[in-house]
């Protein structure tokens, strides 16, 4: 486990890479979801065969997940791009990335593109969209949820986790109320700024979008698809929001021919 202070926030960050001393060929970027999400998910299923295909994964929590510092307020859309901004300065990430992004995460990933178009190879959304005011109406609609339902009923609300899901979920469940109990987490993000269709048409690199079949998400792949210079979609069926978890190798074999992909295009 290794700590990054950024200068605003302490992040718990992971790294692999290839094994036996051999070089990288390029850097990806893993970002996680919101409140039930770590860095964990990403450890336990691509990450690793991401390093074996010979890419440095750079892997983190966000502020206020997993074991990174939890501050009591700044948690804007903008404030978790500026902390991965400062975590690649902080390891010495100069080039590229490539940035893959789960639910929550891939919002994050492709901001940093938009900010930052030099230092994005491509980026991977996983059941996720760019930050528009559509998704911050969302946003505000399912965080206010969890907050009715999870942290001003949260003996009930765990109770029934627990019955229906497991006492794993409840787990995370409790920490998630915990979050948007002690911060101002719930209110910060669906007030975050967003991009303007203009400003998602102008992210340039390679963008691949992928959603489980039975998810509420799917219809974004169309709008992508039209919005974007360069973007494929691929829809799982039979799956909801969980694709990383439940379709890991589907997943990550197509992050992987993205890469290669886009890197054998800068080598020619």
């Amino acid at each position: 486990m290794a700590m990054v202070d950024t200068g605003s926030v302490r992040l718990h960050v992971q790294r692999l890479g290839p094994g036996g001393g051999r070089p990288a060929d390029a850097t990806v970027v893993l970002v996680h979801g919101l409140l039930t999400d770590s860095l964990a998910s990403h450890y336990f299923t691509v990450a690793p065969a991401f390093a074996a295909a010979g890419l440095d994964v750079v892997m983190y929590d966000l502020r206020g997940h997993g074991r990174s510092e939890r501050p009591a307020e700044g948690y804007t859309l903008d404030h978790n791009i500026d902390d991965l901004e400062a975590l690649l300065d902080r390891l010495g990430v100069s080039g590229p990335v490539h940035l893959v992004g789960n639910s929550y995460g891939g919002t994050v990933a492709f901001g940093y593109a938009a900010r930052h178009p030099e230092r994005a190879s491509s980026v991977c959304l996983i059941e996720s969209e760019p930050a528009t005011p559509a998704w911050a109406e969302k946003l505000e609609r399912i965080l206010g949820w969890v907050v009715e339902r999870l942290a001003h009923h949260e003996p009930e609300a765990l109770a029934w986790v627990t019955a229906n899901r497991g006492q794993h979920t409840a787990r995370l469940a409790k920490g998630a109320a915990r979050l948007v109990r002690e911060t101002t987490l719930s209110r910060d993000i669906p007030a975050s700024r967003v991009l303007t269709e203009e400003q998602v048409a102008a992210v340039r690199c390679p963008v691949l979008a992928l959603y489980g079949g039975d998810s509420d998400l799917a219809g974004q792949a169309a709008w992508l698809k039209g919005v974007l210079p360069d973007c494929r979609t691929v829809i799982v069926p039979g799956h909801e929001h969980s694709i990383l978890v439940e379709a890991s190798g589907t997943v990550g074999g197509q992050v992987l021919a993205l890469v290669a992909e886009t890197l054998g295009t800068a080598a020619r």
